[in-house]
């Protein structure tokens, strides 16, 4: 996955993330977790969409926007 952080397979159930993932900090593989569980229920981003990820994580628009300012890729690990 180049251009994405996740993605599922509706009918299947499945839902597949980004390695990168592992470089961030855990909220935000969280966030995008819920993200595509959230979407097992509904498809689109839709009104719907929005107010099951308002319930299931309220500052999931704070983190988005943290996420999506980072780079997909990251090089350097903080221990």
């Amino acid at each position: 996955m180049k251009t994405k952080w996740g993605t599922r397979n509706t009918s299947t159930k499945t839902i597949w993330l980004n390695l990168e993932l592992a470089k961030k900090q855990l909220h935000c593989l969280e966030y995008i977790f819920v993200h595509e569980m959230v979407h097992l229920l509904e498809k689109n981003h839709s009104d719907k969409f929005k107010n099951y990820m308002d319930s299931f994580m309220p500052k999931w628009k704070q983190l988005k926007h943290e996420l999506n300012r980072q780079p997909l890729s990251y090089s350097h690990w903080d221990y």
